[in-house]
């Protein structure tokens, strides 16, 4: 479980290829301080950690993964936002974030708001996840590229979300251009309460 707050951003090291799965080998400050079998998540994808050398740390992701977010079209040398497994024993500064990734977006459109910028993503229109709560809504919560954020208005396939100036040094939204394509986990309490009314 994570809370959208990213921790920093991790530089790709090396990318290796095994069968269906990709191992991706990143660096990041607090290397020494993860343990094999920890969660972290990379750009809102919950991996585990399965290996250190060099003060590196690798993670691996399998074919389904890879088919839904972005991890996929990833190079050495990217950066991603990475955020370790909340804490239960502090404030839930973002939202609920599962690091389940639920399919990726791409920016269709940036606008500068006097400092802060507005960033508009598109994704493809499907009604049956829809009526299964995969869909954004206007001040809702929604997660991309793993930073928890605020809807503005939402369309059928598309959302808008404000990026204050010290989110976008902070994550990998500086890197965020048109047609980027990023990641998106829609809350989970829609999701819920989509599938409860399915049984009224």
């Amino acid at each position: 479980m994570f809370s959208g707050i990213v921790e920093e951003m991790a530089q790709l090291v090396h990318i290796e290829h095994e069968q269906e799965n990709i191992h991706f080998t990143f660096r990041c400050s607090f290397t020494n301080e993860l343990k094999i079998d920890q969660s972290i998540a990379h750009n809102g994808v919950c991996l585990t950690v399965v290996r250190f050398e060099n003060e590196t740390y690798t993670v691996t992701a399998m074919k389904e993964t890879l088919e839904r977010s972005n991890l996929g079209l990833l190079k050495v040398g990217d950066r991603v936002n990475i955020e370790r497994s909340m804490m239960m024993n502090g404030r839930l500064d973002g939202h609920i974030v599962q690091g389940h990734v639920d399919q990726t977006a791409k920016c269709i459109n940036m606008e500068d708001a006097d400092g802060s910028t507005y960033y508009t993503f598109e994704y493809p229109l499907n009604r049956e996840m829809a009526q299964r709560g995969y869909f954004a809504v206007d001040k809702g919560s929604i997660t991309v590229n793993g930073v928890s954020l605020t809807v503005c208005n939402p369309t059928d396939n598309s959302f808008k979300v404000a990026i204050i100036p010290y989110t976008k040094e902070n994550t990998n939204f500086a890197d965020i251009k048109l047609g980027s394509i990023v990641n998106i986990e829609f809350d989970i309490i829609g999701k819920y309460i989509a599938r409860l009314q399915h049984y009224e």
